[in-house]
């Protein structure tokens, strides 16, 4: 008998087949004049500098879910390759699928070459796989690497733009942040005096964004290895609870009280014991 259907796998990445039937489904609310669904503000502040030796890269480690803080030690340095990194602001899980795509690619490439990948390498395997679903992929990503030529610093938009800095902040909090490294990047800088300007972007950019936050991530690649700081610097607003919210019974008053019966059909089971003779 003939099968009315078969069985495909399931193509590997991401996948936007139901992007057009959300399109048609805002299009029926819109006529009915019903509210859609509202997208979720997120926030991040995330840096990065290219120093003397290497690069500097750092981030804060608060994510959100609109109004509320889903956490607060976030993970948004993400490792590509034993001499690449890259820092991830937008959708949480976006930034991290994109950079476990990314870090499976290369390490195949490292498999069959038996050398570490390039940083440019890097950076247009990112622009590709993000031009190729056009800003479907909310990840705004900050690359850094050290390779065979040299330390470079790469800015990978969510539509596939890319652009090679010396300097740059992204995210939420990044117009605070881009303030503190216009005004006091200098090129050639010391290992003390980059990781000192990173922390002080970021901290900016948290002081400045309600969406960023808690501790500072930082992460110096240079020729000799990767130091990777988590955290390099702990909040200094601690969230401790002063007191104990427990309320006796009868604080709150009962305005209406209704009690439903559920009418419930009794079943009688039968165990019958497996024979291990």
């Amino acid at each position: 008998m003939a099968l009315s259907h078969r069985f495909e796998p399931p193509v590997s990445g991401f996948n936007f087949e139901n992007s057009t039937r959300n399109i048609l489904l805002n299009n029926v609310l819109d006529e009915r004049k019903t509210k859609t669904p509202k997208p979720l503000k997120t926030g991040t502040t995330i840096a990065g500098v290219v120093y003397k030796d290497g690069v500097v890269l750092g981030a804060d480690t608060r994510a959100t879910s609109s109004e509320v803080v889903a956490d607060k030690m976030c993970a948004k340095i993400h490792y590509i390759a034993p001499n690449i990194y890259c820092c991830g602001a937008g959708t949480a899980a976006d930034t991290e699928k994109t950079t476990e795509l990314l870090s499976s690619n290369l390490t195949v490439f490292s498999m069959n070459s038996g050398r570490n990948p390039r940083v440019i390498m890097a950076a247009h395997i990112l622009q590709d796989l993000l031009f190729r679903y056009q800003g479907m992929i909310g990840a705004n990503l900050i690359l850094g690497g050290v390779d065979c030529t040299g330390s470079y610093l790469y800015s990978v938009g969510p539509y596939g733009n890319m652009e090679s800095v010396l300097y740059l902040a992204m995210g939420s909090g990044d117009l605070a942040a881009m303030g503190i490294l216009e005004d006091r990047f200098k090129p050639n800088m010391e290992l003390e005096e980059a990781k000192a300007l990173v922390r002080n972007s970021i901290h900016s950019g948290i002081m400045s964004d309600l969406g960023s936050g808690n501790n500072i991530d930082m992460c110096v690649i240079t020729t000799k290895g990767v130091d990777y700081i988590r955290p390099y610097h702990e909040s200094e607003y601690n969230d401790r609870r002063q007191k104990k919210y427990k309320y006796k019974q009868g604080t709150t008053p009962v305005l209406t009280e209704k009690v439903v019966r559920l009418e419930l059909e009794l079943v009688h089971e039968k165990i019958q014991t497996m024979e291990t003779a």
